[in-house]
């Protein structure tokens, strides 16, 4: 029987590197927060959690207590609850939103890398015409045209986010297209399609994940911007953006919680991803694995 090994970056000694720990804290936060998001509906039911969008039964502006652990808002809303509920909405959008960005990136940049020509130079100028505009500005552009809600807020989120996948994968099939193993099978008489599925594909997706989970934490930031402005979701639904614009109002009257929960959990949520992603590229980057050891 075969014993397959894991690659030697993940194998944890009793002095992992501060690589790997920074990875490990980023993978345990993001795990426990999209363990909370996965299960709310569920601790709800059981009457752990409030109803996010119940604002009758709540005090208003309760401070942090054994009840209300979070405290309530000036619309008499749990904190806690909406912080919960709140990143469930965020992955939602998010997860969404690079899945599609990495599903229209990632065909195009392989095509374009492989066949090159006027087609290469024209995917290029439009790429980098959208890789040009800030993404923020960007997305709230489009989600004015699009409106609120879950699947048009990843929509115009996803869009700054297509030329990254794109220049990442066709750099890596410019380079690829010439290797031996390539034109071996041109030569034997592998259609444009039979190479870039069976050949090129998985050797030119190593660093998307990278960029998955890295796209995924300034996407949370974005979803935070436009809930903000009010172009995200639909109003009263749990999202961290929206409830920080709501608690802004009453944070120079001493209410500080309404503003520190959502807030740390936006934090929380995009260092995790971010200490992930760098992890995995020191992973699928050897060179950069090397100069660290150094």
């Amino acid at each position: 029987m075969t014993v397959t090994r894991l690659p030697k970056f993940l194998r944890f000694t009793k002095n992992p590197s501060l690589s790997q720990r920074l990875m490990l804290i980023g993978l345990a936060i993001t795990l426990f927060i999209i363990f909370m998001a996965l299960f709310a509906p569920l601790f709800q039911s059981w009457g752990w959690l409030q109803d996010p969008t119940d604002s009758l039964s709540n005090p208003v502006h309760e401070p942090p207590s054994g009840q209300y652990w979070f405290g309530t808002s000036r619309q008499g809303y749990d904190v806690f609850s909406r912080t919960i509920f709140g990143a469930q909405a965020a992955l939602q959008v998010v997860l969404l939103a690079t899945a599609l960005s990495m599903v229209i990136g990632v065909p195009l940049g392989m095509v374009s890398g492989y066949v090159g020509g006027n087609l290469d130079k024209v995917l290029l100028f439009l790429m980098d015409s959208i890789y040009t505009l800030p993404g923020l500005l960007l997305s709230i552009t489009l989600a004015f045209v699009v409106g609120r809600g879950i699947f048009n807020a990843a929509i115009a989120i996803s869009i700054a986010y297509v030329p990254q996948y794109y220049r990442v994968v066709r750099n890596h099939t410019v380079s690829v297209k010439t290797e031996l193993f390539i034109e071996a099978a041109q030569a034997m008489g592998a259609n444009t399609w039979q190479v870039l599925s069976k050949y090129l594909f998985f050797n030119v997706i190593q660093s998307v994940p990278v960029l998955f989970t890295l796209n995924a934490a300034d996407a949370i930031l974005v979803l935070g911007g436009l809930g903000f402005l009010g172009l995200g979701l639909p109003e009263q639904t749990p999202e961290w953006g929206y409830d920080l614009k709501q608690a802004l109002e009453a944070l120079p009257t001493g209410i500080w919680w309404t503003t520190l929960f959502p807030g740390l959990a936006m934090t929380l949520m995009v260092v995790g991803l971010s200490l992930l992603g760098e992890g995995l590229n020191e992973f699928v980057n050897p060179r950069l694995r090397k100069q660290i050891r150094k």
